[in-house]
């Protein structure tokens, strides 16, 4: 049985069930309803986009495309980590960029070459969804690691100088941060891969299923998106934080103005 395909009509009324949760952000005065308003428009433009564009890259199927996609990917993403985390562009673009993209070729191609052993590892149905997938738990996961790093640096100043004044490097005094970093960014990860099956099935899944594949096929899938994903997105975190703390301390160890006059101003 293949995949049950939904009309326009259908979808708008499956839409509809985005009432409820507005109707309670607006009777609680959450201030959140403007936001999930033009959030889902977006959403929905975007996805009809996405669906275009997708259409026709698989229809090309040609390595350079597919390549300068992710490169695509790899600078929206970049964009996004800036303005959520207020941080300038002169210390962290260059940082993000390349942590996106050597975590995304290197787990990517091992994944698509090695695991699913495809002789044409640039083939678009698989290479841009596995790009997809690791450059949006990547984002994730680099916001939340790098506002926890520089605001744990900036908020515990002090224990970073003493730590430097007793005879630690660098990386030494950063670790402590380093650490609350990882685990503000991954404890919701690990605590997820920890009960999937159990209390929920993964959407990649669920996917597969709906698509006609059997649980089997679909369970295998699912453990390996975990383990790229996971994989990827310390990968990438490692080398944007390794980077990025290149540019953001002065010679002698200082932590330099690291966020926007945008972002101090909040």
């Amino acid at each position: 049985m293949g995949t049950i395909d939904i009309s326009y009509f259908h979808l708008l009324i499956g839409l509809l069930l985005l009432i409820i949760p507005i109707y309670y952000l607006w009777k609680y005065k959450t201030g959140l309803l403007n936001a999930t308003l033009i959030g889902t428009a977006r959403m929905i433009v975007q996805l009809f986009l996405v669906g275009a564009y997708l259409r026709y890259l698989f229809l090309w199927d040609k390595p350079w495309i597919n390549f300068l996609w992710v490169i695509v990917m790899v600078f929206v993403a970049s964009e996004t980590a800036l303005t959520r985390t207020g941080l300038k562009r002169s210390i962290l673009l260059v940082p993000f960029s390349i942590g996106f993209l050597f975590s995304a070729v290197v787990i990517g191609l091992y994944f698509i070459g090695i695991v699913l052993q495809l002789d044409n590892v640039f083939n678009a149905q698989y290479f841009v969804p596995i790009f997809g997938i690791l450059m949006g738990n990547m984002l994730s996961s680099n916001v939340i690691a790098l506002n926890t790093f520089y605001s744990g640096l900036k908020r515990e100043e002090q224990m970073y100088r003493y730590l430097l004044g007793n005879g630690a490097t660098r990386q030494e005094a950063q670790a402590p941060f380093i650490k609350q970093a990882i685990v503000k960014a991954f404890s919701p990860l690990i605590a997820n891969i920890a009960v999937m099956g159990l209390v929920a099935l993964p959407g990649t899944m669920i996917g597969q299923i709906l698509g006609g594949s059997s649980p089997n096929i679909a369970i295998k899938y699912q453990m390996m998106i975990m383990v790229i994903t996971f994989t990827a997105s310390m990968l990438s975190l490692m080398i944007t934080i390794r980077l990025a703390a290149r540019k953001s301390f002065d010679s002698y160890g200082k932590l330099l103005p690291v966020h926007t006059m945008k972002n101090k101003i909040k």
